[in-house]
């Protein structure tokens, strides 16, 4: 008797949860992705926005939690894409990377940009046993930056700098050069991965812009706020970050999920290379 009446409340739960309207895709006003418009009135193009939509507002729970973290980390990036000149619109290319998570893929790339440990270090970013950059979310948002305009100077379009984040700008190239067609992203036939990639990016900025349209109502008190911290410049060897830690207030869980690039239990710093370790004043 007990397991029937838990059933029927679970299936009545599950009911509520995945009962989402199926709103018409974004028709008000030309959807644009950096300003470029995306050119709907093209069958396929339609279709691949409208599959990329009916996946992700069906993704509740993955859905509901990047937009809990991007009331944490938006703030964050949104300001350095600012200064590097770039546009907006790519932090939603940081949500489907990574669910702005601190993500490791099956090939190896790390942290919420997903870059691989040779790209990294190409784009200025320190990788090794103890220190790993890729998990620092200003220093790989910088070097996401420096490729992402590498690419715009490339291809002439953040359409197709965004799909080369994914594809590669060599493996772009080679498909514009193979199809004889003048670069446009859309006209592309490309990998199914990278084929999806823009319009993923595009289904998520219109979702997590207009949460309640396809049924995220989400109270501002469940979002995820910032965490005060403060900044400890270290130009030394840390033999201990454990021992670091209690120093400091806190323990060694906290200081690594406020700093994820310390990769080891010590600093080894030979150089003298001034690291900043934030440590939270609240939360803990």
């Amino acid at each position: 008797m007990l397991v029937g009446v838990l059933s029927f409340f679970l299936i009545n739960a599950v009911a509520s949860v995945t009962k989402v309207e199926n709103p018409e895709l974004p028709q008000a006003k030309p959807l644009d992705f950096c300003g470029e418009i995306v050119p709907l009135q093209i069958a396929d193009v339609q279709e691949r926005l409208d599959k990329e939509l009916t996946i992700n507002r069906n993704l509740h729970a993955s859905t509901e939690l990047v937009i809990k973290r991007a009331n944490r980390y938006f703030p964050i990036i949104e300001p350095i894409l600012k200064q590097h000149g770039v546009p907006d619109d790519f932090k939603y290319l940081a949500v489907i990377e990574s669910k702005l998570e601190n993500a490791v893929s099956p090939a190896g790339a790390r942290g919420i940009w997903q870059f691989m440990p040779a790209t990294a270090k190409e784009y200025g970013m320190e990788v090794n046993a103890f220190v790993d950059e890729r998990y620092h979310l200003g220093k790989s948002t910088q070097a996401a930056c420096k490729y992402l305009l590498e690419a715009k100077e490339k291809f002439g379009s953040w359409t197709l700098a965004a799909a080369a984040y994914n594809g590669g700008m060599s493996g772009i190239t080679r498909q514009i050069e193979r199809q004889k067609i003048t670069p446009n992203y859309y006209d592309l036939l490309l990998t199914e991965e990278t084929s999806r990639y823009v319009f993923r990016i595009l289904a998520l900025k219109e979702i997590m812009q207009n949460p309640e349209k396809y049924g995220y109502s989400i109270p501002t008190t469940e979002l995820y706020n910032r965490i005060s911290t403060k900044i400890i410049e270290v130009s030394t060897t840390i033999p201990n970050l454990a021992d670091f830690a209690t120093e400091q207030g806190i323990n060694y869980k906290i200081l690594k999920i406020h700093n994820p690039w310390l990769r080891d239990i010590s600093l080894k710093n030979n150089s003298g290379k001034t690291y900043k370790i934030e440590i939270p004043i609240e939360g803990y």
